[in-house]
């Protein structure tokens, strides 16, 4: 039987990787942390004639230095884990720009292919590839794909399978001149002295030292018996300097771009007239300096405006009256049965009622994640990371930060994780401290009890003011992360300012297998969740409602009256100072969703029933305080444990508690109590 093949994708962010990887594994995807490191890994499985594939899908970079996390995870994996292939994808209508990337993917002596992806859109720039001479040039296979389309595909994978059990394939030199060369073969030798076993390659090891990699000289340092390379790499540098007079690192990345340039020059044909593309027309109005902020809003507007009217209004409400009956139905089979009446009480109140008021916002989350798989597969979503940069820097604060704010819009654990990328430790603290901010979809389920309880199905024009409030909370959100970020950058952490640089893909049309995929990605996150921290967490305030033995189950002498009686007070102010409030708080710092479970826990209730209490425990304006509250209070245990993680800080976790806390009473109280001195109820 023929062995399984391991392919790995690398390429430049925004080339098609992912198209490509989502045609090559479809739904058989899995989705993780790659080991010791929070950057996302993606890993797919194919089946190709007798063929099994695992395709992984490496972290998009423009290179394979040491600048950020996913750069290091690239090499890496390439390097140590040795994959079968590496499938180098490329913008072909982007070409210059990617090779860079390709020169260095085969300095490390991996097994390359080069799928120059996007071929259509080159064809429209009127941009032609000479496809064997670039095989010839770099010594490797190349194959154009579309992976939108699924051109090529097969093509890709034969000859990834043939290269793959090939015993030995073809190499690629770079030629650095022969000063650095020499400087190269002694350090070579060197390495390859020493006594040490080494993760990297010793030529590669050379070449990283002279390039001043920063990780490759910690790891040189930290590895015993390895001393001497250090001085001896110190050496090469002052001979290299004063040779040709400057930096060695700054002539090796200078020659790779020569050679890529003379490549391009014998391979490459492009119109030498400028024709404005369509990507270009829209981008005229997309990110145009005054247009492009609120052509974002409203698009952001929008996208929860659908996911309130139809994913909640629609079709959460056909999932709400299958919980319904359902709960009905479990009812009477148990009271038939003869079951005692605490564990039917358990299966209809605590299960059935509990996770049935917040599985049915499940149809919202998934119409919101389509949606925001729209703007992302179409190219959008980098202009609103573009769009936003501007007013980012002019507050003081780094232009991705941006990016990991939108990306916190799904999850605040990811929003996090990708500040990796930032390169300077001031830009990622502040990201990673402002976060917290940014309303995810976890607080989703919390919204839409309230404002469907509140204000949805009302009219402000033509227009929901349940989804006008929803887009109003995640305006906040921001609002108060730019500020705290702000106060941050300027009064706590202090440093040099850094720059943002981002290339814009040009806009495609999605397809409905990458939708669905990505859809599906992003939620499942959210039933994971729900089977295993709101479960736990419903069976508590289950258990706790129902003791000590004797009370009313959820009144206010059970354990869980009693610990929400006692916190109660602190919320009065905010016009919610109720034990059942109170207690949905608590355990809303477990997981955002366990708010509504909660509530529905206590009261006994499906999300029908749930609707109709909460508007007799609550006034719009006490409703609203408390979705503010939600939005800005404590993250969730998952966010406090990426904070302590990546700030490698208990105290800075503890510090964003409790400031979120704080701010997020205070923006309680006021919005009540200034809401109540204009008349409001």
């Amino acid at each position: 039987m023929s062995k399984e093949l391991i392919i790995a994708l690398a390429g430049n962010p925004n080339c098609g990787k992912t198209s490509l990887f989502n045609e090559l594994t479809g739904s058989k995807q899995h989705v993780g942390n790659w080991s010791g490191v929070t950057v996302e890994k993606k890993e797919g499985k194919l089946r190709f004639g007798d063929r099994s594939i695992t395709v992984v899908d490496l972290p998009g970079t423009y290179s394979l230095g040491a600048y950020s996390e996913d750069e290091v995870v690239a090499r890496n994996f390439i390097i140590k884990n040795k994959p079968d292939v590496v499938i180098n994808v490329i913008d072909a209508s982007n070409i210059e720009r990617n090779l860079y990337l390709t020169m260095q993917l085969l300095e490390t002596g991996a097994k390359v292919i080069l799928a120059l992806n996007m071929m259509d859109e080159a064809k429209n720039k009127k941009i032609e590839i000479d496809i064997k001479r670039l095989s010839k040039e770099f010594n490797v296979p190349v194959v154009a794909t579309i992976a939108t389309k699924g051109d090529g595909i097969k093509e890709l994978i034969n000859e990834a399978i043939k290269l793959g059990d090939a015993e030995k394939s073809s190499v690629y030199k770079v030629d650095y001149g022969k000063d650095i060369e020499k400087e190269i073969g002694i350090l070579q030798n060197a390495i390859s002295e020493c006594a040490v076993t080494l993760d990297y390659p010793a030529e590669w090891t050379a070449v990283k030292l002279l390039e001043n990699d920063e990780y490759i000289k910690k790891y040189i340092q930290e590895k015993e018996g390895l001393n001497s390379i250090s001085d001896r790499a110190q050496k090469s540098e002052e001979n290299l300097i004063a040779i040709i007079g400057y930096e060695p690192d700054t002539f090796i990345i200078d020659r790779r771009y020569e050679i890529v340039s003379e490549i391009i020059q014998k391979t490459v044909k492009k119109e030498t007239v400028r024709i404005e593309s369509t990507s270009d027309k829209i981008d005229k109005w997309i990110t145009h300096k005054w247009f492009g902020i609120p052509i974002f809003a409203v698009i952001m507007f929008t996208m929860y405006q659908v996911s309130m009217t139809f994913g909640n209004g629609f079709l959460g409400g056909k999932v709400d009256e299958g919980f319904a009956l359902l709960g009905e139905w479990a009812g009477n089979a148990l009271t038939n049965a003869g079951t005692p009446e605490l564990l039917k009480s358990f299966i209809t109140d605590g299960l059935i009622g509990g996770l049935g008021s917040v599985l049915v916002f499940i149809p919202m989350i998934f119409t919101m994640y389509f949606v925001i798989a729209i703007l992302e597969d179409s190219g959008y979503m980098a202009r609103a990371a573009y769009v936003m940069d501007r007013f980012m820097s002019s507050i003081g604060l780094h232009g991705k930060t941006a990016i990991s704010l939108i990306i916190s819009g799904g999850c605040n654990v990811a929003g996090i994780m990708s500040t990796r990328t930032l390169d300077s430790r001031k830009d990622r603290m502040v990201a990673i401290l402002i976060n917290p901010f940014v309303s995810c979809s976890a607080r989703l389920p919390v919204y839409a009890l309230f404002a469907g309880a509140f204000f949805s199905g009302k009219k402000l024009g033509i227009f929901d003011q349940g989804g006008i409030v929803i887009f109003s909370l995640y305006a906040l959100g921001i609002i108060v992360a730019i500020l705290v970020g702000k106060f941050l950058s300027t009064n706590v952490f202090k440093g040099e300012e850094s720059y943002f640089i981002m290339e814009l893909p040009p806009y495609r049309i999605p397809t409905a297998k990458g939708l669905f995929i990505h859809m599906w990605e992003k939620s499942q996150h959210f039933i994971k969740k729900m089977s295993t921290v709101i479960l736990g967490l419903v069976i508590i305030v289950w258990v706790l409602s129902n003791l000590p033995g004797g009370v009313e189950p959820g009144s206010k002498d059970s354990l869980i009256g009693i610990i929400g009686s006692f916190i109660a007070p602190i919320f009065e102010p905010a016009g919610f100072g109720t034990w059942q409030s109170s207690v949905a708080l608590i355990t809303g710092i477990g997981a955002k969703e366990a708010v509504v479970s909660t509530l529905g826990t206590v009261y006994g209730v499906g999300e029908e029933n749930l609707t109709a209490i909460i508007q007799q425990a609550f006034t719009p304006l006490s409703a609203l305080a408390f979705m503010v509250m939600s939005l800005l209070y404590c993250p969730c245990a998952a966010t406090i444990g990426a904070i302590k993680r990546e700030t490698n800080s208990s105290k800075w976790a503890l510090a964003a508690v409790v400031y979120t806390c704080v701010i997020g009473w205070i923006a309680g109280v006021l919005v009540y109590q200034i809401g109540k001195l204009l008349g409001f109820s």
